[in-house]
């Protein structure tokens, strides 16, 4: 058990930040002093440029058009909510700073500053190891994984706490599944005033859905082999009495 919890495997940031990118639905825009908020309008490219779609006669647009090249100056920003209700849902934020142009109808963002946030802190992301990094295989079913994990599995999630360390645990009012990635699965701990994540890492990265489920089998018969010694006492003890 204590092997399971000393290798900490998890994505380097800028596969976060592309993972980040890739599974968000909204983003917010800074620019010109004004923000505004687009559902459902980007795509991204290969390289991490972002393109947006907004109406001919936005003022985003028509300030795009008329700048010169290379301006105006724009923030973007993808809020990372994890699907499952836990406190605390916002697990990152992701900012791009950087400059819009015209493009076939759309609008072509192009990073030049990349800083992701997360509860460890923030960090910038070199713009070429953001360009060269890919999204995490299992980004886009995230949420569909992890929404089936807590509504359908919770005694899987119980089972798993079995390979959480116990003063990890203490106070514990509920645990629910955080995050899921190609490197392991994440829980979130939730206690009456505060609250902590516990990373449980796989044996190997899952590559797609059906590694992962392998990878969550794996996990599972760690944390049945983990409660044996636990039964054995048990059993002892009631022998002895």
């Amino acid at each position: 058990m204590g092997d399971t919890q000393d290798w900490t495997a998890a994505p380097g940031a800028a596969e976060r930040a592309r993972s980040v990118l890739a599974a968000a639905w909204s983003c917010a825009v800074t620019a010109d002093g004004a923000r505004e908020e687009y559902v459902g309008a980007h795509t991204v490219t290969g390289e991490g440029a972002v393109r947006l779609a907004v109406p001919d006669d936005s003022a985003l647009f028509t300030a795009a058009v008329c700048a010169p090249r290379q301006e105006p100056s724009a923030v973007l920003e993808f809020a990372d909510v994890a699907p499952v209700p836990v406190r605390g849902r916002i697990r990152a934020r992701l900012y791009l700073a950087g400059w819009f142009a015209p493009d076939g109808g759309t609008l072509l963002f192009q990073p030049t500053r990349v800083v992701l946030r997360q509860s460890s802190g923030a960090v910038v992301i070199d713009l070429d190891d953001f360009a060269a990094a890919r999204p995490d295989p299992l980004a886009g079913a995230e949420a569909r994984l992890l929404t089936h994990l807590a509504d359908a599995h919770p005694d899987a999630v119980e089972r798993l706490t079995r390979l959480v360390r116990p003063e990890s645990l203490h106070a514990a009012t509920r645990v629910l599944p955080l995050a899921v990635d190609r490197h392991g699965l994440t829980l979130r701990i939730e206690r009456t005033r505060a609250h902590g994540d516990v990373r449980l890492p796989f044996h190997t990265p899952a590559d797609d859905v059906a590694q992962l489920t392998e990878r969550m089998h794996a996990l599972l018969a760690q944390a049945s082999a983990a409660a044996c010694p636990r039964a054995l006492q048990r059993q002892r003890a009631d022998g002895d009495g």
